[in-house]
């Protein structure tokens, strides 16, 4: 039996999901004291979305991406199938309109996602299918493929990264230079030694995993002096 050549993964960006993209807007400009650039719509999902650069040495593609699910845009893919990142769950969907938008997952690039799909299997994690996934932009079309689950689900509370896999242009690539600079994401886990063993098998290394009650935090230089985000077993 043949086997994949090592993978190597990396922090692509990070995922704020929240109830609409005004609210998530408006929760940038308090919370990290800039107004996210534009983003564009997903019609394969029926969601939309601004985004942010926090690139930095250590990070240097990373950026932040708001989402929400766009009510004038319906989901193109059948009725079966749920949105990306568990945006169609009600009881996530539920914390977003009585909170705020919050931190919910992040994504880890990679230049091979179905062989990561394939290492994940082989520990009995299921990424999902690789989709194949696009949308338009004032440069061109920008393309890629994501792995998402029919059931939408992040898994492990968001702390299992999706994989996603750019296509010639990425989008951090035209994304202005911003104050915000991510510093660290750090991952807590009941089950710290599995998710310890995900990230050993696509090769995902900048990521510190201790076990405890679910929680994903990122911390942020910022405008506003350091913020920290955190998902907080959402």
């Amino acid at each position: 039996m043949t086997t994949d050549p090592p993978l190597a993964s990396h922090i692509d960006h990070l995922v704020v999901a929240a109830a609409s993209l005004a609210e998530g807007v408006q929760w940038c400009e308090k919370t990290l004291g800039i107004t996210p650039g534009p983003g564009g719509e997903h019609p394969l999902m029926g969601t939309h979305n601004r985004l942010l650069s926090i690139a930095s040495p250590a990070f240097p593609l990373a950026y932040l991406e708001i989402i929400a699910i766009h009510s004038g845009a319906p989901s193109a893919r059948s009725i079966w199938f749920r949105r990306w990142f568990d945006l169609d769950d009600p009881e996530l969907q539920a914390h977003l309109v009585q909170s705020r938008p919050r931190l919910v997952h992040f994504v880890a690039s990679t230049g091979r996602a179905e062989a990561g799909v394939r290492a994940l299997a082989r520990l009995g994690l299921d990424r999902g299918e690789v989709l194949p996934a696009s949308r338009p932009t004032p440069q061109g079309l920008l393309s890629w493929k994501i792995t998402v689950r029919e059931d939408g689900q992040r898994l492990f509370y968001g702390t299992l990264p999706t994989l996603i896999e750019w296509g010639a242009v990425h989008p951090a690539q035209g994304m202005p230079a911003s104050s915000v600079v991510l510093q660290s994401l750090a991952v807590r886990h009941p089950r710290a030694d599995t998710l310890r063993a995900a990230y050993e098998a696509i090769g995902l290394a900048d990521v510190e995993v201790t076990p405890g009650s679910p929680n994903l935090t990122a911390t942020l230089q910022t405008p506003r002096g350091v913020v920290t985000l955190e998902s907080a077993g959402i």
